[in-house]
């Protein structure tokens, strides 16, 4: 493929360093993180903002599908090529190297490039006191703040909300087939995309807070919460209303800078872990605290024991590393682990997942590494939930949660968390959704496929625990739920039975969430694993007419379209 015209013009552009064209060399940029692959003519790595400007030119001159793509650490296929079924030839742009940050003012907002990672922001924004939409969870994985924003991706920190601005800077393809970059940012930069781009990259631009009336973040979302008699979800991927441009746009334009709100960070904070056996407790404490609270949690995460066994057992590595080696190093720790895999897994003399069964073999050598409570309750109790709250809200919990317990004491309990506890109730959850891959990875010769679903219940839900009829569960190994309690968004991975159909269960599980009126996905976006709803299928070819960029997703047409009328 060296001598493909395509490649040539991206060779001599940005050097034969930073166009991969060997299936070995571009197999992990084009593999899914949990699943998928597809072919790519080649792997395209502009180092500047001008250079992916030029990289598209050549793309689009050429008739070539675009995929954009930064960790990729999406889990439904959404930024990787999905199949051999393409129509034309596809170079996938990975935008890693952009990764500057611009504060705008005194931090108040940023200016996050394409290849920004959550970790980078959260790090540029501590010493000033505020914090990004995200700072737990993904971040450590070295998620990018663009692939957010493009996948209104939610998170655990309940006054956020999903991902969202309608401030972005952005490259799309018009009905006619041309190539445009539109500056929405409300920050002036210049006339041609040349100017423009040269500008931001060097930053000649007005870096004080510049009034819009455009939204920078999901400003409304504190009230939407509040409101628990709501018979619709609090947040989901097609939901219309946060559909705006870069935002939800799910790699259907090229997006170069976005601007973002930041957020004061707590003076104090104060973790609570609660066990129960019975869920209408918490049923009960949800509708309280967001009903009558004056000050909404920071976190409030669920557990069930399930999921609170395979990630104690294995996301015991993830979670060591995180605590000894930090979140820093993490990124370029899983992109190491994906080329070895790649290389080992084609090696039929070796066991398959060899790294990962390194990995659990040395996690296991290390004594037990969570604090006695947590272990306790785990014993005692099914259903877990872990609560943070900041600033004048701990006062408000430390009264509620005294006179809650001491009126229903065998309903369940709660303690108020050390340092030491706090810190490891979060990695144990965050462990959660690598550990129940590890599961299923590490005993197929016992287990089938795995199922991964991430749903958004009404905000009126009062029956949150799935009852699965006999007809679904006999096909199941384990059944693994943990998600944001106060949001009602929730994961639920289903490690199956040898022998079981993944699609007819899959299939079977989905119609019965419909009948409870869930949405799903709720924050991991469609990708090539969901159908698009109406909505979200017309804000794509809205977005990309002539269905250039990331065809496919959503289930949808991979084939080009002459005109926005198609």
């Amino acid at each position: 493929m060296s001598g493909h015209p395509v490649v040539t013009s991206l060779t001599a552009l940005l050097s034969e360093a930073f166009v991969l064209t060997r299936s070995e060399q571009t197999e992990h940029y084009r593999s899914g993180w949990r699943s998928g692959q597809g072919e790519a003519l080649a792997v395209a790595f502009p180092q500047t903002l001008l250079q992916l400007w030029e990289t598209l030119e050549v793309c689009v001159k050429q008739n070539c599908i675009i995929i954009m793509q930064a960790a990729k650490t999406g889990l439904t296929e959404g930024s990787t090529p999905s199949g051999h079924d393409y129509d034309r030839d596809i170079i996938v742009i990975n935008t890693l190297a952009m990764n500057d940050l611009v504060l705008l003012g005194n931090g108040e907002q940023v200016l996050s490039f394409p290849g920004t990672t959550l970790h980078q922001l959260e790090t540029a924004l501590k010493p000033l006191g505020r914090a990004p939409h995200s700072v737990i969870g993904s971040s450590c994985l070295g998620a990018s703040v663009i692939g957010g924003i493009a996948n209104n991706s939610g998170g655990a920190l309940v006054k956020r909300g999903p991902a969202y601005t309608e401030l972005a800077l952005f490259a799309r393809v018009t009905e006619k087939g041309e190539l445009e970059l539109v500056n929405h940012l409300d920050i002036p930069l210049g006339d041609s995309p040349r100017e423009m781009l040269q500008n931001l990259q060097t930053g000649q631009f007005d870096k004080q807070w510049l009034p819009t009336t455009r939204k920078a973040s999901a400003s409304d979302y504190e009230a939407r919460l509040r409101d628990i008699n709501a018979n619709t979800p609090s947040r989901f991927n097609a939901d219309t209303s946060r559909l705006y441009e870069a935002s939800g746009c799910a790699g259907k334009l090229a997006v170069f800078a976005v601007r973002l709100d930041t957020f004061k960070t707590a003076r104090k904070e104060k973790t609570y872990y609660i066990g129960t056996n019975n869920p209408d407790v918490l049923t009960n404490l949800r509708r309280d605290i967001l009903g009558t609270f004056k000050h909404l949690p920071e976190v409030g995460e669920y557990m069930h024991r399930d999921i609170f066994d395979i990630a104690r057992d294995y996301g015991k590595d993830t979670f060591l590393s995180v605590k000894h080696l930090g979140t820093q190093r993490l990124p370029k720790l899983f992109a190491l682990k994906g080329r070895i895999d790649a290389v080992l897994n084609k090696q039929s003399w070796l066991p398959d997942f060899l790294s990962d069964r390194i990995m659990q073999g040395i996690a296991n050598c290390f004594p037990s590494h969570l604090p006695a409570r947590l272990t306790a309750y785990r014993d005692l109790y099914e259903h877990h939930l872990i609560l943070k709250m900041s600033d004048d809200g701990i006062t408000e919990a430390d009264t509620y949660l005294a006179e809650f317990f001491s009126q229903n004491h065998q309903q369940g309990d709660y303690f108020s968390c050390s340092e030491e506890e706090a810190a490891s109730a979060y990695l144990n959850r965050f462990a959660a959704a690598g550990a129940a891959i590890r599961y299923q990875l590490l005993n197929q010769q016992h287990v089938g496929d795995m199922i991964a679903l991430d749903i958004a219940l009404k905000r009126n839900e009062t029956n949150w625990v799935e009852s699965l009829p006999d007809s679904i569960s006999q096909h199941i190994d384990q059944s693994l739920y943990y998600g944001h309690f106060f949001c009602h968004v929730f994961h639920q991975d289903y490690v199956l039975k040898k022998g079981a159909d993944a699609k007819e269960v899959k299939a079977a599980m989905l119609a019965l969430l419909d009948s409870r009126e869930a949405k799903y996905p709720a924050e991991h976006n469609v990708g090539h694993l969901y159908k698009a709803e109406d909505g979200l299928a017309a804000f794509y070819r809205e977005l990309d007419p002539t269905n250039t960029f990331n065809p496919g997703v959503g289930k949808l047409d991979k084939h080009k379209r002459q005109c926005g009328c198609c």
